[in-house]
């Protein structure tokens, strides 16, 4: 099959340079990658228009995010992007682990039925962020995208931010009440403000490669350590669309990212990983192990998402799915700010609940570079006796870390003051599982506003939308009896045992929630 085609985008000159009429779009969005398209969207969905600028023309060169994990794909679903993903994505849920020529074990990431999306799907980044563009465009009153846009000023008071933008005709002020920042790792708009990553940049070094190659691999995730083709080093392959292969290479902390990238370098290492299988070279990077992020993700009128806020090492594929989860978290509360449904203190719990989330991120990324890369001869010999112990006692297994895969953070403890008298599996703070319903799934019936799910019980007068649901169905047995609270990201952000709550009570949880300064509509 033919490697992707890139097809630019048609640059339009703004009308703040033309003369033209000039839309109100109360936020602006910086990067027009996953994480920015993914919350025009959301934001578009609640009604909420944006200005979304990027300085390329074109969706992102080479793979890079490859891995969409479960509750990502379930938040893409919500996006109206979902179903497509799975279709064209390689679906996998097996991993296996091997050492030497030996393999360790294998493990299955979904071993139960009753969810619509599954465990993981592998889909190049320029495919997600097609279909995000084609899905933006369904909203043409409320998305405005820009190319060949680059920000390169900025400024904010108390009542909105202005972003100088350059454009190929010209430089113009684009002002918005808020801006998002999603400009990636090497974003300008934290230069502009001052900002600096807190963290730890380790010295492992990786080489990545996307090959074309015909093979019959299956589509699992496989990772050895020091495989006989790249000795006392790690690797991982990936299968993707396309007859596409994703293959990293650790190298030495010493190696040279300029050398090692050229190709030259880089055919050897492959030809000796995929066994002599002829295959073309595709795409090749670079990278070097960061776990850091900023202080804050909220600063006055600006909002970080995503790579600008936060960056972890790629095993585990918890990037590009912990900045879908930021997006998931920020726009149903940006939305409810801007049209005055919510007080402003409702971003701060964007930035308490994403802050810690990235926190989990980051304690498994740098615990699963520290296993790949002993630093002294004892914790070498201590991993090299787990995987000899992991292939015929089980217990030894989930002490071996070659990337904890990407799990949603559980914002338990981390909500606001919220019941948990349910008593069962779900608690506050934890994402909604689904779960099969009337010829379709769960989640396609939660999500966008305030909900509540009365599940083996009967609901109070409430003007939420309901969802009761028999105490005999699969999800009882996932959520319980009882009724459950579900904010507009699907999270469960209050629980009552049957019996517990009244309108008042359920009433009093949605504002708790909700930072609400009206009456709810």
């Amino acid at each position: 099959m033919p490697r992707y085609t890139y097809r630019p985008f048609d640059y339009v000159a703004p009308p703040e340079l033309t003369g033209g009429p000039v839309r109100d779009a109360p936020v602006v969005i910086v990067g027009a990658g996953p994480i920015g398209l993914a919350a025009a969207i959301d934001l578009a969905l609640h009604g909420v228009a944006s200005v979304v600028v990027d300085e390329s023309d074109v969706v992102s060169v080479g793979s890079r995010a490859i891995c969409w994990a479960k509750r990502t794909l379930e938040i893409f679903d919500r996006l109206g992007v979902g179903e497509r993903m799975v279709e064209k994505g390689v679906t996998w849920k097996v991993g296996r682990l091997f050492h030497g020529e030996r393999e360790v074990y294998s493990f299955d990431l979904l071993p139960e039925d009753g969810h619509k999306m599954p465990a993981f799907i592998n889909l190049q980044q320029y495919y997600v962020e097609e279909y995000l563009v084609d899905r933006a465009r369904d909203f043409p009153e409320l998305i405005d995208l820009r190319w060949k846009s680059r920000l390169v000023g900025l400024a904010q008071t108390e009542a909105g931010v202005t972003a100088t933008i350059e454009t190929p005709d010209g430089r113009y002020d684009l002002a918005g009440r808020y801006l998002i920042a999603a400009d990636g790792s090497r974003s300008t708009i934290r230069h502009l403000m001052g900002l600096e990553f807190e963290g730890t940049t380790f010295e492992d070094r990786f080489l990545i490669a996307d090959v074309e190659m015909t093979a019959d691999f299956p589509s699992e995730r496989w990772f050895w350590f020091e495989p006989p083709f790249h000795p006392g080093q790690t690797a991982l392959l990936h299968k993707q669309p396309d007859d596409i292969y994703r293959i990293d290479l650790q190298l030495d902390a010493s190696a040279d990212p300029e050398v090692e990238k050229r190709p030259e370098n880089v055919i050897p290492r492959i030809e000796k990983a995929v066994g002599g299988r002829p295959f073309t070279l595709d795409w090749v990077s670079l990278y070097t192990f960061r776990c850091v992020r900023l202080a804050r993700f909220v600063h006055g009128r600006v909002i970080f998402a995503g790579d600008s806020a936060h960056v972890v090492s790629p095993f585990g594929a918890r990037g590009g799915n912990g900045g879908i989860q930021d997006v998931d978290n920020l726009a149903w509360k940006l939305a409810a700010v801007v049209k005055g449904e919510a007080d402003a203190a409702l971003l701060e719990t964007y930035d308490r609940e994403r802050v810690h989330a990235t926190d989990e991120n980051i304690t498994n990324s740098s615990r699963s570079t520290n296993f790949m890369s002993p630093r002294t001869p004892m914790e070498r010999l201590f991993r090299d006796q787990l995987l000899a112990l992991a292939e015929d006692h089980p217990f030894a297994r989930p002490m071996i870390n070659s990337g904890r895969l990407s799990r949603p953070a559980s914002l338990r403890g981390h909500v606001a003051a919220a019941p948990d008298g349910g008593g069962g599996p779900v608690h506050p703070g934890d994402p909604c599982p689904d779960a099969p319903l009337d010829g379709g799934f769960l989640l396609e019936r939660l999500g966008g506003r305030f909900s509540l799910l009365a599940i083996g019980t009967a609901a109070p007068a409430t003007l939420l939308p309901v969802l009761t649901l028999g105490s005999e169905s699969l999800a009882a047995e996932r959520y319980g009896r009882g009724l459950f609270l579900v904010r507009p990201d699907q999270h469960i952000a209050a629980s009552w045992a049957p019996g517990e709550a009244g309108t008042a009570e359920i009433d009093a949880a949605v504002e708790a929630a909700s930072a609400r300064t009206k009456e709810l509509a």
